[in-house]
């Protein structure tokens, strides 16, 4: 039976935050250059040519892409999360395809994290994309039904713990992790994408896994230094909750998201002036942020494509506020939340066939450089009209203003910057810096202006 849910899309939403406030600290994943581009459903073919053309000269850190495991047929988007074989044959390539997709990506100074789905199978039954027969609870050479969790209908209660952890998500058949033999296949799975020099996992569905179980799968990897990136939706009152797996790696932070779509909807830009911990959110440290991922673009919790200027503003904050490790949603427009990549995942050009590009975006690319630049400087200048325009520097390394007002808005602003011209890498405007640190700039209503060190020129 198809499934028409994503598998995120099952978790209760997070109620809203406190707007408490606390101070920012610096940001987590490995390496020098923390931004990943998740490049959802492109085939690997198209994003080795991404990450030679776009990604590496815009220095993103890392590429995110979709599961490569072999999968139920179909074309929904959701096909791509029902495993039926740990081989490297879905629909977006094939094992040479994904091998010099890596090596592609490497040579640009991207690495490479991959999207990993090892809470469950498939449902139903057939031939996987890659010819392997199967049937739910029977995959021949890999499982059977065994090796199963005994609970065998769907998860329908997130205040109990063994419920959302043994029973099934979405109908799909849920792994017994707690047992020797699924723990030892899925590390098989996990060293051979080691093997082929993958950099790190998104764990699909992490919170439907204990966190031990996840430990000590983590525990069996050839390279336990990997990036490892959990998918824990926050849910207030529930039984599991996203601090529980901060041991084994960084968390995704829905509450990041839902809150943004709130504050540049409905509330004032003037509310993030400590957005991050003080929020009640993870530790920085250990946070994985996003203004929108495939689950939430469609079921309505974020902020998405279709929000135009708010989107591409919550994208210039996130990216130059230092708080978690942040990705950039790069996916395709759709009407139906079901369907499928354009072209079977191949991507001719950007902004054709229905290939959205956020990552792409002047806008937001422009903001990787400033953030690269600005790593591990403080918060400095805030300022705000109590409303929706904003303004704040990092150190002596950066600065960015935000007008979400109805109106244009001219003002000086107190900067912590040297003296000097620089890019406005918003517009390719140029900004002069007087000898007290200030400038005076006009921003049309939903624009932002951002300056960095060492970008002098447009």
């Amino acid at each position: 039976m198809a499934i028409r849910r994503s598998l995120s899309c099952a978790a209760a939403l997070a109620a809203a935050a406190s707007v408490a406030l606390a101070s920012p600290a610096a940001a987590s994943p490995p390496g020098t250059k923390d931004v990943t581009a998740v490049l959802f459903e492109w085939n690997f073919a198209s994003v080795a040519k991404e990450c030679t053309s776009t990604l590496g000269p815009a220095g993103y850190g890392y590429v995110q892409v979709s599961p490569p495991a072999e999968h139920i047929q179909g074309s929904q988007w959701w096909t791509s999360y029902q495993p039926v074989s740990y081989k490297i044959a879905g629909r977006l390539g094939d094992r040479a395809a994904f091998q010099n997709m890596v090596n592609t990506c490497h040579a640009a100074g991207v690495k490479v994290v991959v999207d990993t789905v090892i809470n469950h199978m498939s449902a139903g039954s057939g031939t996987g994309t890659g010819g392997s027969s199967y049937s739910k609870y029977n995959y021949p050479g890999l499982y059977s039904v065994y090796d199963f969790d005994d609970c065998m209908s769907e998860v329908n209660n997130y205040k109990d713990r063994w419920n959302v952890q043994h029973c099934e998500l979405v109908g799909l058949a849920d792994l017994d992790t707690g047992e020797e033999y699924v723990r030892k296949a899925i590390a098989g799975y996990m060293n051979d994408l080691l093997s082929l020099g993958v950099d790190g996992f998104r764990v699909d569905a992490a919170k439907h896994i204990d966190a031990g179980d996840l430990a000590n799968i983590k525990s069996r990897l050839t390279n336990r230094n990997a990036y490892w990136k959990q998918e824990v939706i926050y849910g207030a009152g529930e039984a599991v909750q996203p601090g529980e797996y901060t041991g084994n790696g960084d968390v995704q932070e829905f509450r990041y998201a839902y809150d943004l779509k709130r504050v540049f909807n409905n509330e004032k830009l003037a509310y993030l002036k400590n957005y991050g911990e003080g929020w009640g959110y993870l530790n920085n440290s250990v946070a994985g942020v996003f203004v929108d991922n495939h689950d939430t673009e469609r079921n309505g919790s974020t902020l998405n494509y279709k929000n135009g200027a708010n989107y591409t503003l919550a994208h210039v904050f996130m990216l130059a506020w230092p708080y978690g490790a942040p990705d950039v949603n790069s996916a395709y427009e759709w009407s139906d939340i079901d369907a499928g990549p354009p072209n079977g995942g191949k991507v001719n050009a950007c902004w054709q066939d229905g290939w959205k590009c956020q990552h792409a975006w002047p806008e937001i690319r422009s903001m990787v450089a400033f953030r690269n630049a600005t790593r591990g400087q403080a918060v400095t200048n805030w300022w705000d009209n109590g409303n929706n325009a904003i303004a704040f520097g990092r150190g002596d390394k950066g600065f960015v203003a935000v007008n979400h007002e109805s109106g244009s808005l001219t003002r000086t602003y107190q900067t912590s910057l040297p003296a000097g011209t620089y890019c406005n890498v918003q517009n390719n405007t140029p900004v002069t810096v007087n000898s007290a640190g200030q400038f005076t700039a006009t921003l049309g209503s939903n624009t932002a202006l951002a300056l960095y060190a060492g970008k002098s020129s447009c």
